[in-house]
């Protein structure tokens, strides 16, 4: 089955100097010279022409096929061998940042597609006369992903209903957004303090950041 998705990375320097920072901006080129190669969409916040040396950390999207398996390929620790071009006389010549993954965003959660709806139909109950008891008026509408589910069965029509039940979903999902969207900033947080320094998925090179 051919994978056509969109997955976002955090690069983080971590607590690194400018050095590391140096080495941010360069994987972030690096990245998306090689994604669009392969055809794929890529964006950075910051942009990849305001990355600098002050810059601690980025996000990158990328989307198209085989989007998640090229972002496999980077996550972890990404190395970069070269002398100082801050402090030549320093004697580390290893830098590292780390490549992490992270959830969907908030404002993706909040969509939500038809094919990720299950639609039920059942008797409304309650009051309201034989009508509402008789007929399967009330809707019952499951958002798959997440598993949340709402009932409407407050009017006698199931069209009505269902709209009711959607729009009850909706404000649902976006509670959950917020919540989301709250946990993932502090998760940014973390992720930006757990640089791991060895074992590195990639390493690089000299000033031309050629990989080896």
């Amino acid at each position: 089955m051919t994978e056509k998705t969109s997955v976002r990375l955090l690069l983080s320097s971590g607590d690194g100097p400018a050095e590391c920072r140096l080495a941010l901006c360069h994987s972030v080129a690096a990245m998306e010279k090689s994604a669009k190669k392969l055809g794929l969409s890529f964006t950075s916040d910051p942009e990849r022409a305001d990355l600098s040396a002050n810059v601690a950390s980025a996000e990158v999207t990328l989307a198209g096929e085989g989007a998640k398996a090229f972002a496999r390929a980077w996550c972890g620790t990404i190395k970069w061998t070269c002398q100082s071009p801050f402090r030549p006389n320093h004697k580390r010549q290893n830098w590292f940042i780390g490549v992490y993954e992270l959830p969907a965003s908030a404002a993706e959660a909040e969509e939500f597609n038809v094919e990720d709806l299950r639609f039920e139909t059942l008797r409304a109950g309650g009051p309201g006369g034989q009508h509402q008891n008789k007929t399967e008026s009330a809707v019952r509408v499951t958002h798959v992903p997440t598993g949340l589910s709402v009932v409407a069965r407050d009017e006698r029509s199931q069209h009505r209903n269902k709209q009711i039940a959607l729009q009850r979903l909706q404000e649902k999902l976006s509670g959950l957004s917020a919540e989301e969207g709250a946990r993932l900033r502090k998760s940014e947080r973390l992720l930006h303090h757990q640089l791991e320094r060895g074992n590195p998925v990639r390493c690089f090179k000299g000033v031309r950041f050629k990989e080896v």
